[in-house]
């Protein structure tokens, strides 16, 4: 179905496109416009696909088996292009009022956003289903391993956090290197740091979304490492603050932030002059960065509100992201001083 060269989108596929993302994640509506135009339609469409595997993942009323079946049948859907109406209709069915409107919205247009999809050239298509593929795979995996003790230590952690961000990472890897010769010449040094990039946003999220998580029995957090504090995550609970849940919080935190600073040398890989691949990382960084401060000095938070960053300092990451856009020093010194305190533990 993938036609041999990619078809200009229309300006109603642009438009839903953007409208769908604005629903589904403010952050990314704000970043992907950010990048060079010839980027910006494949990236918006691989992270729509993307919500649509967290939103089988998400959704309580499915069962294992189910999500199971949906996740085939979607990895099936996105690299043939049939079958987009059926599933669309049998997921649509079966959400809840959990799932939020905008999802809801995102499902019901599946097939349209899959016809998007297919417009793509075989590279692009490639990268994007690989994406799809892996990422299923791994949601199919740690639905069986899901406890609400959370997962068994670092290194699941980091395979979890492959699954569900680094493998986005590589797949924006290589969309990047095919636009650009330039960054096509620096993949094998881009490579892992996009897989370190993604678990550091990956971390960011699981943190200040560990209440969230709790209250759908969901729980993505290393018991070794709240084990070693002293803290066993049977009793995690909101408003029940203890020191030694704060100490395994502060180290993960560390670890995260660890993460980010790979994200930074991963930026300061691209070239100068590609102005919107640069501001589309060092926005995701920055907003990062300070969700982390956020949570460093507010480790007895109990909602994900409360450690959401303002629009105020939104706007000022972006401010201060296009001031320093080309300066790579300037760049670095300014995530290690919005990220000073954090990197205190280690991993």
């Amino acid at each position: 179905m993938c036609a041999a060269q990619a078809r200009r989108l229309t300006p109603a596929e642009r438009q839903l496109q953007n409208h769908l993302l604005l629903g589904v994640s403010r952050t990314f509506a704000l970043t992907i416009p950010q990048l060079p135009a010839s980027l910006r339609d494949v990236i918006a469409n691989l992270y729509l696909l993307c919500r649509i595997v967290d939103t089988i993942e998400d959704e309580p009323a499915l069962g294992v088996d189910e999500q199971v079946a949906l996740c085939a049948q979607f990895v099936d859907v996105v690299e043939t292009g049939n079958g987009a109406r059926a599933f669309s209709a049998m997921l649509a069915a079966k959400l809840s009022a959990h799932t939020i409107p905008a999802e809801q919205e995102l499902i019901r247009r599946t097939q349209a956003v899959i016809a998007i999809t297919h417009s793509f050239s075989p590279s692009q298509l490639a990268s994007v289903t690989r994406c799809v593929r892996v990422m299923a795979s791994g949601m199919v995996e740690f639905q069986h391993v899901k406890n609400p003790c959370g997962l068994e230590d670092l290194d699941q952690l980091a395979r979890y956090c492959y699954h569900v961000a680094g493998i986005v990472g590589e797949s924006l890897t290589e969309l990047f290197c095919e636009y650009s010769p330039e960054i096509a010449r620096q993949r094998q040094a881009l490579m892992p740091l996009a897989v370190s990039f993604g678990q550091g946003l990956q971390m960011t999220n699981i943190l200040k979304d560990i209440w969230d998580d709790q209250q759908r029995g969901a729980c993505w957090l290393p018991r070794s490492v709240f084990d070693e504090a002293g803290f066993d995550l049977a009793g995690l609970a909101p408003g029940a603050y203890r020191a030694e849940f704060g100490a395994g919080l502060e180290r993960l935190i560390a670890i995260a932030q660890s993460h980010l600073d790979d994200a930074v040398t991963y930026t300061l890989v691209i070239p100068r002059r590609e102005r919107g691949i640069r501001s589309f990382c060092l926005w995701a960084i920055g907003f990062a960065v300070l969700t982390l401060r956020k949570l460093g000095r507010h480790p007895d938070f109990s909602t994900g509100r409360e450690v959401k960053i303002s629009r105020r300092s939104v706007k000022a990451t972006i401010l201060v992201a296009r001031m320093s856009l080309k300066r790579d020093r300037l760049i670095r010194g300014l995530v290690n001083v919005a990220g000073r305190g954090l990197r205190v533990t280690g991993g």
